[in-house]
Parts: structure tokens; sequence; C-alpha cells
């Protein structure tokens, strides 16, 4: 085998490790946090970049042809549809979860977060001058 094979395996085998070091950190993070929203947000992110690591990884092995295409119509599918469906999960969980006052701040008025959110963006001469 020559040097630039040799290179291929390595950095393929890099990206596979990296990509399984990845899913056993959203495992530790699925099982080991304690309300539902971290638990989503920890599967989803190792979802996306686990998955994306490991293809990488059988792309460089694969070379240019047409598996490399196909696992990168893969990626591109998964990089668009995890952050869509956990999107959808968060929401039906902040809008069915009776407990959710537990764990965050609920905004009752939106006109009231609206001003939080206008008042830190505010400068201090601006603030002064409204008061």
């Amino acid at each position: 085998m020559g040097t630039l094979e040799w290179i291929k395996i390595i950095i393929g085998s890099a990206f596979l490790i990296c990509g399984v070091v990845i899913f056993f950190t959203e495992l530790f993070g699925v099982f080991h946090f304690q309300y539902v929203l971290n638990r989503m947000h920890a599967a989803a992110m190792g979802d996306t970049l686990g998955i994306t690591s490991c293809l990488i990884g059988l792309m460089i092995f694969s070379g240019f042809n047409y598996t490399t295409l196909k696992i990168l119509l893969i990626i591109c599918f998964l990089w668009f549809a995890s952050p869509v469906s956990s999107h959808v999960l968060a929401r039906l969980e902040a809008t069915t979860n009776e407990n959710l006052s537990e764990r965050c701040e609920i905004y009752e008025d939106l006109d009231v977060l609206e001003q939080e959110l206008a008042g830190r963006n505010m400068t201090k001469d601006v603030k002064e001058d409204r008061l």
C-alpha cells in the first residue's frame, strides 16, 4: 500500500472513531439527563454530528464515486430532517407539559417578553432617557 492509501485509512478511521465517541456521549446524555428537553437535545445533537462524522469517514474510505455522492445526499437530508424533527418534539413538549414552569421561566403575556428583550438591547443612555 502506498502512502496516500495509509493517509486515507488514518483519516477515515479518525472520523469513524470520532463519530463513535460522539454516539457514546449522546447515550450518556440521554440516560443521565433528568429533563426530557435536555435528553432530546443530547440525542438530536449526537445524531446529527455523530452520523455526519461516521458518514464522512465512510466517504473517505469509499473514494470519489457514486457511493460518495449518495452518502453526501444522506448527510444533507439528515442535516435538514434532524433539527426540524427535534424542534417539533420540543414544541410538543412545551405545549403539553403542565409542569413546565418548574424547569424554566414561562411568559404568559408576549408583551412582557418583548419588553424584556427590547430592554436588553437598549444602551444605557436610551434607558435613562426613557426613565
